[in-house]
């Protein structure tokens, strides 16, 4: 896992919304898609419940965020 992904995961859960979070990451939202779903099969874990054009963490999700920003910090 990098330190790029966690950033990206970051970015995701605070814009909930994968398309917005991409716009402002200046990657495309197929790039991100694939990162996210990739991180998800590296841990074993759902981390968003999707549903619409909203995305929320799942528990999973916001234990990882949680761990994810005391990495980065």
């Amino acid at each position: 896992m990098e330190i790029r992904v966690l950033k990206y995961f970051l970015m995701v859960a605070r814009e909930e919304s994968i398309t917005k979070a991409a716009s402002r990451l200046h990657i495309t939202q197929p790039t991100l898609s694939r990162q996210i779903a990739e991180l998800e099969e590296e841990l074993g874990v759902q981390l968003f419940d999707r549903s619409g054009r909203r995305i929320c963490l799942t528990d999973e999700g916001i234990l990882f965020r949680r761990r994810a920003m005391e990495i980065l910090d």
